[in-house]
């Protein structure tokens, strides 16, 4: 039987609302809601962070990528295959293939050609795919204080901007490190590679980023409320805040470099892949049923191919750079431009699913 057929007899075999309510329960509750919960408990772990060398944030990023952060996006080979109901498993392969293939190559290039745009480039695209995948996953979580576009684009600059910006102000050392890393990979000279940073971490940058965030919070936050005054349901909106309550005081309190590699494991890529069962018909069964393992078994073997891939990618990329990988510092480097080659056509695909599910159309949700 083609994957399509399954499809569709598994959609004939389960009444549509009550199933793909069911699931999507679960999966906020497995891959958004616990995970928060499970962050905001490791806060006092997090505050300790900073007194610690940062090779234990390399090495917790490292397990991180490891365990999930990899195998996120290594499903977008499926995808338009699951979220269409007329695209062939061939087309949707060879698509996404292409798409990987061309952008990925273009981001390498770009590190090559102008090390330090690519990285204020890569900051900012993981800024919008951060938010935008928090979005999305408080679409699948229901909440309705965010009905218009304009509002959900708000959210996503708070919750994309929150692992992105706030180490800026907290951290900037550490943030100039890791800068300075991925620089060194093409600009062999170290003098040379920490005066192209330079105007990243001047306080004006600093400042206005801070300025950005503040602002962009408080008027969410507010946004919020006068829906809830309005009639929105109080309870999303409290999770909401609460949800951003939690990540400033995590990026705040930890190091830069062990706060991302928490959160893209336990937050941004558990809620990713929480997406992804939704749309694969047999893994939303499975967690409908209350079958989460068979759920992330059936993710885990689609994801295994190409999140071997995604590691071979980081070993091309090491074995490419001018400067060579001699340190831990200069594997995180290596890691974060492979990532950022995979993120850009990576948004490209979520991006569509964002547009065929209707993320960004007034009023989508449960």
């Amino acid at each position: 039987m083609t994957e399509t057929a399954t499809r569709s007899a598994a959609r004939r075999e389960t009444p549509a609302a009550e199933g793909d309510d069911r699931a999507r329960s679960a999966v906020d509750r497995w891959f958004a809601l616990y995970p928060a919960i499970a962050l905001a408990a490791l806060l006092p772990v997090g505050a300790v962070t900073p007194l610690f060398p940062v090779e234990l944030g390399v090495a917790t990023f490292a397990l991180g990528t490891l365990v999930v952060g990899m195998a996120h996006g290594a499903v977008d080979h499926l995808v338009p295959l699951r979220a269409a109901t007329d695209v062939s498993l061939r087309r949707s392969i060879a698509v996404v293939s292409v798409v990987y293939a061309l952008l990925g190559g273009a981001v390498v290039a770009a590190f090559f050609l102008a090390p330090v745009a690519a990285f204020v480039g890569f900051i900012a695209l993981t800024w919008l795919h951060w938010g935008q995948g928090d979005v999305a996953a408080l679409v699948v979580a229901g909440v309705d204080h965010l009905p218009t576009a304009a509002e959900r684009w708000l959210s996503l600059v708070v919750r994309g901007g929150l692992p992105m910006g706030v180490p800026l102000l907290s951290h900037p050392a550490e943030y100039r490190l890791v800068a300075e890393w991925i620089v060194g990979l093409f600009v062999v000279d170290g003098a040379a590679a920490a005066a192209a940073v330079d105007p990243l971490f001047v306080p004006e940058t600093r400042a206005a980023v801070g300025g950005l965030m503040l602002a962009a919070t408080a008027l969410a936050v507010g946004s919020g409320y006068r829906r809830v005054r309005a009639g929105a349901s109080r309870r999303g909106w409290l999770r909401d805040v609460g949800e951003v309550g939690a990540l400033w005081a995590w990026f705040l309190l930890a190091a830069p470099v062990f706060a991302i590699g928490v959160y893209f494991a336990l937050w941004h890529a558990l809620r990713h892949v929480g997406r992804l069962v939704l749309v694969d018909d047999r893994a939303a069964s499975a967690i409908g049923d209350g079958d989460v393992p068979g759920a992330l078994a059936r993710f885990g073997r689609d994801a295994a191919p190409l999140t071997l891939g995604g590691f071979l990618v980081v070993g091309a990329v090491g074995l490419s750079v001018p400067a060579g990988v001699a340190a831990p510092g200069d594997l995180l480097a290596v890691s974060l431009v492979a990532i950022a080659a995979m993120t850009l056509p990576h948004v490209v695909v979520v991006a569509w699913l964002d547009r065929r599910q209707g993320v960004w159309r007034p009023g989508a949700g449960r």
